[in-house]
């Protein structure tokens, strides 16, 4: 592609790089192909030099490079759950087709970022929860045309490298464990939010006393497709009350503990085949926190490992929220 300065008469089928004013006749916009009308029109408001870009052999114009690679990205629209948007200033963005997480191929995705830097791409965060409608990704072409090898190559690396997981869970249950002056069924709210946010509806809640034995019976009790315990006192341990519940009712717990914050005192395992997530205390606030990250995945079908868990640390110091009694830092010494 050859940028630069041209006699306007000398401008014809080359890409307009900068917008123009023609007075009362308006204005032609950058990224135009310039016609033998616009020509007549730039002459006639006095201008006789213009910038253009002029494609050579061999470039794309960035409209159909864009959409080149959106289209390897997304091969197939529906089973990846993304929605092309129409190439327009060289720029095509991937919208989610409903609620979901965003599963990348990272690896994938920045080696088509190394090819050329004309030929951008730029996601949300692996995993990112999706509303409907939302811009997974947005894809670039800067310039106004790049080499037709380069935009091979990165439609080459591309294949299929995004995909939106949608909701797998059909039924979400909540258990409250309420105890003496405790916060009951507080944050029921923000929770029921949570799961709506994946057009789901939250179970009626049962709430029992923070004891194992009226636990483990509220887990027998439940046949929801996903779990989630709300303990009335914070879960200090793995043998505290609610694990020990999940055992005593016949289920695993898999994890205690994780390097997220707000977030550290979550719980994950299962019963009857089902997932548990054992809540911590700040899912009572509609702030996110650790319950989240966990709670996005195993409701769109996405396993949780220790090493998935132990990989949320970094950027896992999230922001931090009103209720919690005690700030993290520590009161300067008097």
């Amino acid at each position: 592609m050859k940028f630069g300065s041209v006699e306007t008469a000398l401008a014809e089928g080359a890409v307009l790089a900068h917008s123009v004013a023609l007075g009362a006749a308006g204005r032609l916009r950058k990224g135009r192909v310039l016609a033998a009308d616009d020509i007549a029109a730039l002459t006639g408001a006095g201008i006789d030099q213009v910038t253009v870009a002029r494609l050579e052999a061999g470039d794309v114009i960035e409209n159909d490079a864009a959409l080149a690679l959106a289209q390897a990205l997304v091969p197939d629209p529906a089973g990846q759950h993304l929605r092309l948007t129409e190439a327009f200033t060289g720029r095509v963005n991937l919208l989610a087709q409903g609620p979901g997480v965003a599963v990348l191929d990272v690896a994938a995705l920045e080696a088509v970022n190394r090819v050329h830097p004309m030929i951008t791409l730029a996601t949300v965060p692996p995993f990112q929860q999706m509303a409907k409608g939302g811009m997974v990704a947005t894809i670039k072409i800067i310039s106004y045309a790049v080499p037709e090898g380069a935009l091979q190559e990165a439609c080459a690396l591309a294949q299929a490298a995004i995909r939106l997981a949608p909701p797998k869970i059909r039924s979400v249950g909540l258990i409250i464990t309420d105890i003496k002056g405790g916060a009951g069924s507080k944050g029921l709210k923000a929770i029921a939010d949570r799961v709506a946010a994946y057009g789901l509806t939250l179970s009626e809640p049962q709430i029992v006393p923070h004891e194992e034995g009226a636990l483990s019976q509220a887990l027998l009790n439940c046949d929801d497709e996903l779990i989630l315990i709300l303990n009335g006192s914070a879960t200090s341990d793995i043998d505290d009350t609610a694990p020990a519940a999940v055992r005593l009712a016949g289920g695993r717990v898999e994890r205690f503990g994780m390097p997220v914050d707000p977030g550290n005192l979550l719980f994950l395992g299962s019963f009857a085949d089902h997932p548990v997530i054992g809540l911590p205390g700040c899912a009572r606030s509609p702030a996110l926190n650790g319950a989240d990250w966990v709670l996005a995945r195993v409701i769109c079908g996405l396993g949780v490992s220790d090493d998935d868990i132990a990989a949320m640390g970094v950027g896992g110091l999230l922001k931090e929220i009103p209720s919690r009694p005690q700030p993290r830092a520590a009161k300067p010494r008097a």
